[in-house]
């Protein structure tokens, strides 16, 4: 999500760069991604035969660079790459380089704000996480993920404590997994930690653990839940409150729990992705509610509708009372809002987005290798050879379009009335 106070929203066309004059002047260019506010774009590019740089807006980074790729733009707009020179990985932002070396280096991740950004680092064979260029002092024997604080301030990582020999199952049965917060690790070892996240205020950690070889529970803060699951999935905090919510199995069926005690009564075949209304009231979940069949459950009610191939996670509208999916049935993807599928299908979509008051909601397709906009079943006209998801202005009056015309890149401000035709 841009800074909207970063976005100009006035009205027009405006063409950023020519990719057909990029091509032209470069032998391989890959890798195309377009800033939140619409302002540039950036390729990679090969400039000799083990040369590689970075273009944006047709102006290529004076660093020449062995490997790069995943660009990322942050919130702030400031550019990403993870790059290698001198058989060392860093991470160049707006082409300046991190001073610090690594082995390798992935996993960008970006504050709410974009001024802090993190990566995971591997150095000497050990491993850890590195913000703004510093990388922890201490490194562990591995790290699976980590979770970055909304304000940036902390970084929460799963990691291996201790070493495990090849084949040794009873140091493995003790535990050799915590968490370690900025750096720090938690003094409970588990057999495998997983999906660690933030509460709103970056100072409480939850996590999935698994503390023998059956059961796995919750861990907050190294406290793990007293009620133990033949499974759970990813736990997340409920917003505004201190509660965390999970999916967890019970007696061979799936249901949600918060602080260790049941929350819905209703049990599924499968139930993960759950996301919460902006104020934390309400909570809806992809569910299985028969073998095969996938919806969505809002307040532990399931959709009456079914789909057969996927549905990915809910979205909630501003105000909280409405709820949208991208779904699939038959090798056709849609979308669905409120219990009901669009009536068009394409061969993709993207995470639908909604209008501030709730009442459109808008999302990126693709129809026989063009992409498009679709609002409320509606589509627009016009098609894309490149196409990135649109941006609604705070008033829900426009839309921010940034995609490519016959090899132009550019970002376009329209009203979403025009869109809605």
């Amino acid at each position: 999500m841009p800074n909207q106070a970063t976005v100009d929203w006035t009205a027009g066309k405006k063409t950023v760069a020519d990719l057909g004059e990029i091509r032209k002047e470069y032998s391989e260019v890959r890798e195309f991604v377009a800033s939140p506010d619409g302002e540039r774009i950036a390729v990679v590019v090969r400039k000799d035969d083990d040369v590689v740089g970075v273009c944006v807006n047709g102006q290529v980074w004076e660093q020449d660079l062995e490997k790069a790729w995943h660009l990322a733009f942050g919130p702030d707009n400031r550019l990403t790459a993870l790059v290698r020179v001198d058989d060392e990985w860093t991470v160049a932002v707006d082409g300046e380089l991190w001073e610090e070396r690594y082995e390798f280096v992935w996993n960008t991740k970006f504050s709410a704000d974009g001024s802090r950004i993190a990566a995971q680092m591997k150095q000497d064979m050990r491993y850890g996480v590195s913000v703004n260029g510093q990388a922890w002092e201490t490194l562990y024997a591995s790290c699976r993920d980590y979770a970055l604080s909304g304000d940036g301030e902390s970084v929460a990582a799963l990691v291996q404590v201790e070493d495990l020999p090849e084949a040794d199952i009873f140091k493995f049965l003790e535990g050799t997994w915590s968490v370690a917060v900025n750096e720090q690790p938690w003094e409970r070892k588990y057999l495998n930690v997983y999906a660690p996240c933030f509460d709103e205020t970056g100072k409480r950690v939850a996590v999935e653990v698994r503390t023998d070889a059956t059961q796995y529970t919750v861990a907050e803060d190294d406290e793990p839940w007293e009620t133990k699951y033949t499974c759970v999935w990813e736990p997340s905090f409920r917003p505004g409150h201190r509660g965390i919510v999970v999916p967890v199995r019970v007696s061979g069926a799936w249901t949600l729990a918060e602080g260790g005690k049941p929350l819905w009564k209703n049990r599924f075949m499968q139930l993960w992705r759950q996301r919460f209304s902006p104020d934390g009231k309400r909570i809806a979940a992809v569910v299985a509610p028969s073998y095969g069949r996938w919806t969505i459950a809002v307040d532990d009610v399931a959709w009456d509708q079914t789909f057969g191939d996927m549905v990915l996670a809910p979205l909630f509208s501003p105000d909280g009372k409405h709820v949208a999916a991208t779904v699939k049935q038959e090798n056709r993807w849609g979308v669905a809002v409120d219990g009901r599928a669009w009536s068009e299908t394409f061969d993709m979509v993207w995470e639908p987005v909604f209008s501030p008051e709730g009442d459109v909601v808008l999302a990126k397709v693709e129809r026989d290798g063009r992409y498009r906009l679709v609002a409320n079943d509606r589509l627009w006209k016009p098609t894309f050879e490149l196409l990135w998801d649109p941006v609604v202005s705070p008033d829900g009056k426009h839309v921010l379009v940034r995609g490519v015309v016959d090899e132009k890149y550019f970002r376009q401000v329209v009203s979403l009335g025009e869109i809605m035709g």
